[in-house]
């Protein structure tokens, strides 16, 4: 197999949560460019409708599937969508994710917390068990966990994300064990500070954005294309001998 061939994912589907926006979108949109039939799961119709577009108006494959990832009898129902429509499906990423809360744990409630959770974490469970236990049959897949430096080092007043990334990581490496043996990978994508809408308001911050530049080696935020690419490396061939690790996507700050 030649060394491009290796990033090739042409006759795969691949699924990706949280995919309307943000990292899912640029994510869903990398995977469709390598040829991958993408179906983009979601909560809201109105962006995953715009992402399929993306991605069908450049010649890619798509398809949205409305899902909310703390729901089971959302995922259960997509997991039977996906086998009517495909009879399986090669590639999870689990991105949906949500970080609503930043402050101090004495200002933090029990609903901050357990919502928090209940997306991040248990979120990432049901899905690997519903859509990823599609791959137990086929005897191959890749499993791609969403998750972020704050599952590596402590973030000041994230410890509820921070706890459920932590979570991600650890749930990362021990389903690696358990489903090798099927021909499963599993694998995280830690990403630090990426450059989105969400981060914009952070990163134009007169004191905020540049005391977190001054944190990172690389002196800026990511690119979304590069944490997608990450995550096409991580579905491909070309990472067909990993399988537990967290790829740290944060331009050097936990190196330091």
């Amino acid at each position: 197999m030649s060394r491009t061939a290796r990033f090739d994912l042409g006759g795969r589907v691949a699924v990706v949560t949280g995919g309307g926006q943000g990292i899912g979108r640029a994510i869903a949109e990398a995977l469709a460019e390598h040829g991958a039939s993408v179906v983009v799961c979601g909560r809201s119709c109105a962006t995953l409708e715009a992402t399929v577009n993306v991605i069908r108006e450049a010649g890619g494959t798509a398809q949205l599937l409305q899902m909310d990832v703390t729901s089971d009898e959302d995922v259960a129902r997509a997991r039977d969508w996906l086998l009517r429509e495909f009879g399986g499906i090669d590639v999870l990423v689990n991105n949906a994710g949500i970080n609503p809360h930043y402050g101090t744990i004495e200002k933090t409630s029990l609903e901050d917390w357990n919502q928090i959770l209940a997306v991040n974490l248990t979120g990432v469970f049901r899905c690997c068990k519903l859509l990823g236990g599609l791959m137990l049959e086929k005897g191959a897949g890749s499993i791609i966990n969403i998750s972020s430096i704050a599952g590596h080092v402590g973030l000041k007043r994230q410890a509820p994300y921070g706890a459920a990334k932590g979570g991600v990581e650890q749930f990362t490496k021990s389903l690696a064990h358990d489903w090798a043996q099927h021909g499963v990978r599993v694998n995280a994508i830690a990403y630090g500070y990426v450059a989105t809408d969400l981060t914009a308001g952070v990163l134009s911050h007169e004191h905020i954005g540049p005391r977190l530049l001054a944190r990172i080696p690389m002196g800026r935020f990511a690119r979304l294309e590069e944490v997608a690419g990450a995550a096409v490396f991580l579905a491909a061939d070309a990472s067909s001998y990993v399988t537990g690790h967290s790829l740290r996507v944060d331009g050097g700050w936990t190196a330091t």
